[in-house]
């Protein structure tokens, strides 16, 4: 009976149902990191930093969420099927169009709530960076998505996907940058 409810929820409001999943799978990412980096890698064990549990809900649900499901339905009405050229045309679109946006909207989005004095600060000295690590990681797992994930799953499937990535986005975000090059960890970042 809750499967025949999830999936008739799911059918009748899927930018909800994608929203509610992305974005548990988004603040689920930084919890884990939290727990590892608090937890587990440190001897002096401190508390899971729930203002900043709240601010990547936020992020993943209010913001990437419809961002994501928006964009995949166009892609896909856009670009339909699944040949080579049509994934390697949505691979393009989606790494050097959309991924750019969504890396501005973390880094300043997430300064924004951190209340930082210069949003575009972290955006400037972690963006080149994190979007090298981002064509790594999200080329190879947009071409399974395009070639093999139903267009009604797309943004699970990122969600999923992103659960991971997003655990090297918190890593990254803990970093103080030192040079065009080099992080080092932060372990006086203001916590707001």
């Amino acid at each position: 009976m809750a499967s025949n409810f999830i999936r008739s929820f799911f059918a009748k409001h899927p930018l909800i149902s994608n929203s509610l999943i992305y974005g548990s799978l988004y603040v689920g990412a930084e919890f884990s990191q939290q727990f590892i980096t608090r937890r587990l890698l440190t001897e002096e064990k401190s508390d899971i930093d729930k203002p900043t549990l709240v601010r990547y809900a936020v992020m993943g649900t209010f913001a990437y969420s419809p961002i994501l499901y928006n964009w995949y339905k166009w892609l896909d009405r856009t670009l339909p099927g699944t040949s080579k050229v049509i994934i390697v045309k949505k691979l393009v679109l989606d790494q050097f169009g959309l991924t750019p946006v969504l890396l501005v909207i973390f880094f300043t989005g997430m300064s924004i709530m951190e209340r930082k004095t210069d949003v575009l600060e972290e955006c400037r000295e972690k963006f080149l960076p994190t979007f090298a690590r981002s064509c790594l990681f999200w080329l190879p797992a947009q071409s399974m998505n395009f070639l093999f994930i139903p267009p009604r799953f797309r943004v699970i499937y990122v969600g999923t996907c992103s659960f991971i990535w997003v655990n090297i986005l918190c890593w990254v975000k803990r970093q103080s940058y030192v040079s065009n090059e080099t992080f080092k960890v932060d372990n006086n970042s203001k916590k707001v």
